[in-house]
């Protein structure tokens, strides 16, 4: 860790700060989990070892809870399922996630004795359980977990004092990580990383997270690489200065954001874009149409309208209804589209689910529209380098792609190219999936610019005789990873 030093950071404790210069790109640190667990909700569908999503998964024999790819995964997860494996046979039920990640944390400890190396800048003792700052309902469930942690602890494994375990579950609620499936995509795990825990937070960060699953793919485990995070610069940081990532998506106006680092971590953000409302005016605002903005009255009116319809379109998501999502967006964005701004974050949602749902549906030139749209004003409002813009631009360009708009859609997944690389590394599976889109852009393209017809002509044909494949449900997909840190809802 001689990239980074602890420092006291004013208002926030502690905090880290860079040991020498970092361009955008640069990897400033990277730490394996202290110890991680896949959601209750995916649990039958994701890898309890590596996190990757796989359509057939072997069951553990012991548990019937654990679920892995193959037998590679199961040998390379034991050291970590053993000691959970006989305990949840013994309580017989398996335990919510929080309760599996606070045991696996207390058996390392157990195990290890001490968890601090050369590697780790703090101890879990050191670290902020918020106990004193969490609201009535949040401490009861707190209790029932608890209680239900004593009944499933093994009797056989080392007691601890409830003050103990009471402190792990504070830490966990307000420092468990997200972990992500192995494209990035979508939620499935949360972890501890006790060194990222000293990263503070800041609405406009200099530094992003990402979780690198390793190499996972060897039949022998030795060969395997680490799961781990990743603590990448967004830009040029100088020597000295304080390493920040968001907690919470920009996209929300300042005072929602403070909101929710309130509520769910227990402080007061005073960054300079929470301070000075930054683009709060743009992402609420109205449409300007030849130097004329509609009245504050109407765009008022417009954003409540158009929030009523995000809670209808949401509900006919859930239930999967998609042609009524589309009844809906469509009927939303012609009443809201000429009054609302392009930049407007209610605005974008309608836009961004139009464009998956018609892109699922396969009406690929709307939904490339729509998601060009959006893109444009992600733009005006994420910082140059942030990831969720690299993943709207590369979801556009794919739809961009698959309408035959082969201009438009190269431009856009160059763009994506760009930002992933710095992001997310050249190894990571996104990037690698997005190259290859790259280059048989940049192949069709050349194609496109020689001769137009036969371009059209090679496509409709290939088109025919192997249809595009179906997206993936847009419920599934909308999941995501909104916050850096996972609070159990």
């Amino acid at each position: 860790m001689e990239n980074v030093a602890i420092f006291d950071s004013p208002g926030k404790g502690r905090g880290l700060k860079a040991s020498k210069e970092f361009w955008a790109g640069d990897v400033i640190f990277s730490e394996a989990s202290l110890a991680a667990v896949v959601f209750d909700s995916h649990a039958e569908r994701i890898c309890h070892s590596c996190f990757r999503r796989q359509e057939k998964l072997q069951r553990c024999g012991q548990c019937k809870f654990a679920h892995y790819c193959d037998r590679t995964c199961q040998r390379a997860g034991w050291a970590e399922h053993k000691q959970e494996c006989g305990a949840i046979k013994a309580y017989g039920k398996v335990p919510n996630e929080n309760i599996r990640l606070v045991s696996r944390i207390m058996w390392r400890i157990d195990k290890e004795g001490s968890l601090v190396s050369d590697l780790q800048l703090t101890t879990l003792d050191e670290l902020e359980d918020h106990l004193n700052n969490m609201q009535e309902d949040d401490l009861k469930e707190l209790k029932v977990d608890i209680h239900n942690f004593l009944d499933y602890w093994p009797r056989t494994s080392k007691q601890h004092t409830i003050d103990d375990i009471s402190h792990i579950f504070g830490v966990i609620n307000c420092n468990g990580f997200t972990v992500s499936d192995q494209r990035g995509l979508q939620a499935v795990g949360v972890g501890l990383f006790p060194n990222l825990c000293l990263v503070n937070h800041d609405c406009w960060p200099n530094c992003t997270v990402i979780l690198n699953h390793g190499s996972q793919s060897a039949v022998n485990t030795i060969f395997h690489s680490q799961r781990r995070i990743e603590l990448r610069s967004l830009g040029k940081i100088a020597e000295g200065e304080e390493l920040t990532v968001a907690y919470v998506d920009y996209l929300n106006v300042s005072e929602e954001r403070q909101r929710l680092l309130k509520t769910q971590y227990f402080f007061d953000c005073t960054c300079e874009h929470c301070s000075n409302k930054t683009h709060d005016d743009i992402k609420m605002g109205g449409r300007e149409v030849e130097g004329v903005k509609p009245s504050d009255e109407q765009v008022k009116e417009a954003t409540n309208y158009c929030f009523d319809m995000m809670q209808k379109m949401d509900k006919a998501r859930l239930n999967g209804d998609y042609h009524e999502v589309v009844k809906i967006c469509r009927q939303c964005i012609e009443k809201t589209e000429p009054v609302l701004a392009e930049t407007h974050i209610y605005q974008l949602r309608m836009w961004s689910t139009m464009s998956e749902v018609q892109a699922y549906l396969q009406y690929f030139e709307e939904a490339a529209d729509y998601a060009h749209k959006m893109v444009e004003g992600y733009i005006k409002l994420y910082h140059p380098n942030n990831a969720a813009l690299g993943m709207a631009a590369m979801r556009a360009g794919v739809t961009h792609w698959q309408a035959g708009l082969i201009e438009v859609g190269h431009g856009l997944v160059c763009k994506a190219y760009a930002i992933l690389m710095v992001t997310h590394g050249p190894t990571h599976p996104i990037t690698k999936d997005l190259e290859a889109m790259r280059m048989q852009t940049e192949m069709e393209l050349r194609m496109f610019k020689q001769n137009e017809y036969v371009y059209h002509s090679m496509r409709e044909a290939a088109l025919k005789n192997k249809p595009m494949t179906m997206l993936h449900e847009p419920k599934s997909v909308e999941e995501g990873i909104k916050n850096l840190f996972h609070r159990r809802k």
